[in-house]
Formats: structure tokens, C-alpha cells, sequence
């Protein structure tokens, strides 16, 4: 009897399912940000304080366009206006250009990106960082 791969990739979102929602205070959005990953759903459902956006890689499309307004749509339907704080690891072109076209509606929605202008300098290397106070 011969059996198929069992570790099979399939072509569907492996994206948050339908459910109730999960407060958290700090959230990494996960695979720097990809949007085959991350979508509205998952922003409906797990609410944070703090979202970690990673991704520099603009020939992957990271961070994802496409994630950055899941977050505004998915917040928009959130049953509060809570403050939620937005952390990019790097500065790329797509947050920017996203942080300029979306402003007013991130400003709508209580939403605040910081600046990702912090860097850790250790021995012989460095690295962006982030500061996070609650």
C-alpha cells in the first residue's frame, strides 16, 4: 500500500478561522508580515495593544501592503476604539507609503505607528530595535 506525502502543502491561507476574539497585550505578526498568512480575519480576532510588524524585504512584499490595511479593516469592525500601537522593525517604503495614504484613517481608528529609527549597537554588530514602555 503506498501512502501520499504526508506533509503535503496546500495552496489555502493558513490564516486565523472565524471565532471569537483574543485580547493580547503584544502581538508579532507572524512570517514578516506576508499576507498569504495574515488578514482581516486574523486582526478580528486577535486584538492587541501592540503589533510588531516585521519585514524589510520589498522583493517579497514584506511587510505586505495588503496586511497593513487588513489591520485598518479588521479594527474598524473591533466593538472598541482602544488604542493600538503599531511597531515597524524596519523602515521601508511600503509602511511609509502606507503611514501617509491611511493617516487620517489610522488617526480615525486610534491607531499609532512609531518610528522604527532605533538601533542596538553590541561588539561587532547592530540591529533596529524597538522600546516598548507600558
Amino acid at each position: 500500500i503506498s501512502k501520499g506525502p504526508a506533509n503535503s502543502k496546500s495552496s489555502k491561507s493558513t490564516a486565523v478561522p472565524p471565532g471569537p476574539p483574543m485580547y493580547l497585550d503584544l502581538v508579532y505578526i507572524p512570517n514578516h508580515s506576508n499576507r498569504r498568512n495574515v488578514d482581516v480575519e486574523f486582526f478580528k480576532r486577535v486584538r492587541s495593544s501592540y503589533y510588531v510588524v516585521s519585514g524589510n524585504d520589498s522583493a517579497a512584499e514584506e511587510p505586505s501592503r495588503a496586511v497593513l490595511d487588513s489591520l485598518l479593516e479588521g479594527k474598524a469592525q473591533w466593538d472598541s476604539n482602544m488604542q493600538v500601537t503599531l511597531i515597524p522593525t524596519h523602515d521601508s517604503e511600503v509602511m511609509r507609503e502606507w503611514y501617509q495614504e491611511t493617516h487620517e484613517k489610522q488617526q480615525d481608528l486610534n491607531i499609532m505607528v512609531l518610528a522604527s529609527s532605533s538601533t542596538v549597537v553590541m561588539q561587532d554588530e547592530s540591529f533596529p530595535a524597538c522600546k516598548i514602555e507600558l
